[in-house]
């Protein structure tokens, strides 16, 4: 069992009250904000709107006009192109992940890495899978119409409210729902290297209260895991609790995103991008990776204890500016979210530590 908070803790994390559990609960996934002034002033530099504006009304119709769409394979999907030939959307087949190109943005963790991502990616989730051909569906032209250009906090944007310095952020009710997070408590019996941090703290441990699924079963936090999520726990978070993408309580219990990293890997969710290649445990390493596209979910095989069972997870971000292919995850080295370089560089190129161990890759 992990240890208690102590009391500077419960002085500084401020208990949920039952009124605004039963309120979170019943929101529907957009919260409002107000941000602390001094939070902010020593939030990190993680997001920065750098240029290339939102299309504006006045022009929205000759885009609209000069777009075309094409099918591609390898995976199915279909692409929208503007009337330059640039990509402005690709879709695919059986995901729900869309990748849209809308202004730039900085994305950066400076107390941890050096690395920093520039990118005019905004990765998003449809409200449903699709398919060829879904562009002539109206919930996709209004989808579409409300997100095209649009500045609204996406994954990528939510992935980034969790890692070292982000300011709290709270709801209408006073809740905290992002900000700085843990990877887990400290384990007793590890050491520095080793196991120093325990896994299993999903998003409703972050949260500190209950969350009832789908299928009716509820899920209650543990006290000492709360501003803790491992792994698969903040990838839960940003797709899930934020992105509103469907959840299970476990591995094997229930329909949406299994718990765990090879949970995830192993499930029918979304699709495959990069297949498991070998027998278990001696998976390969792909041998290319240029089929990965931001927002997709890199699962890896670092601890030979595990046998069979792939145990890291990880959002790929696309580029860094050293043209180095970078992804964020919770790992208890920096001890929470990082793209940092604590405990293996961030990178599935190379021939660093995670690199070497990336195995394999799914889309949602």
């Amino acid at each position: 069992m992990p240890a208690t908070r102590t009391a500077g803790q419960s002085r500084t994390r401020k208990a949920v009250n039952v009124a605004a559990i039963t309120a979170l609960l019943a929101a529907s996934g957009y919260f409002t904000v107000a941000l602390r002034k001094d939070e902010q002033a020593k939030a990190p530099a993680v997001q920065a709107v750098t240029d290339k504006p939102a299309l504006s009304s006045s022009n929205a119709g000759t885009q609209v006009k000069a777009q075309t769409w094409e099918r591609l394979t390898g995976p199915a999907r279909s692409v929208l192109r503007g009337s330059n030939g640039a990509v402005l959307a690709t879709f695919t087949d059986g995901a729900r992940t869309a990748t849209l190109t809308g202004p730039s943005r900085t994305f950066a963790e400076p107390a941890n890495t050096k690395s920093r991502v520039v990118t005019e990616n905004w990765v998003r989730l449809l409200p449903q899978k699709w398919s060829a051909g879904a562009q002539q569906a109206q919930w996709f032209k209004d989808w579409y119409k409300k997100y095209a250009g649009s500045e609204e906090d996406d994954l990528f944007a939510y992935a980034f409210q969790y890692v070292q310095g982000a300011p709290v952020k709270k709801d209408a009710q006073g809740i905290p729902y992002a900000g700085d997070a843990n990877f887990g408590p400290i384990n007793p019996n590890g050491s520095e290297g080793n196991d120093l941090r325990d896994e299993q703290s999903d998003f409703y441990d972050y949260l500190g209260i209950p969350y009832t699924f789908r299928d009716g079963s509820t899920m209650k936090p543990q006290s000492g895991r709360y501003r803790d999520i491992d792994c698969s726990g903040f990838v839960r978070t940003v797709f899930g609790f934020r992105g509103r993408y469907p959840l299970a309580p476990t591995d094997d219990q229930g329909d949406g995103l299994p718990r765990t990293a090879n949970g995830i890997a192993r499930s029918h969710e979304g699709i495959t991008v990069i297949p498991l290649a070998g027998n278990g445990p001696w998976y390969t390493r792909p041998t290319s990776i240029d089929l990965l596209q931001p927002g997709d979910l890199v699962i890896f095989k670092l601890d030979g204890r595990t046998k069979n069972r792939l145990d890291h997870i990880g959002i790929y971000l696309g580029n860094d500016t050293d043209g180095h292919k970078i992804f964020i995850s919770s790992r208890e080295e920096v001890n929470g979210p990082t793209i940092g370089d604590k405990g293996g560089t961030s990178r599935l190129d190379g021939n660093g530590y995670y690199a070497t161990y990336f195995r394999t890759a799914r889309r949602l």
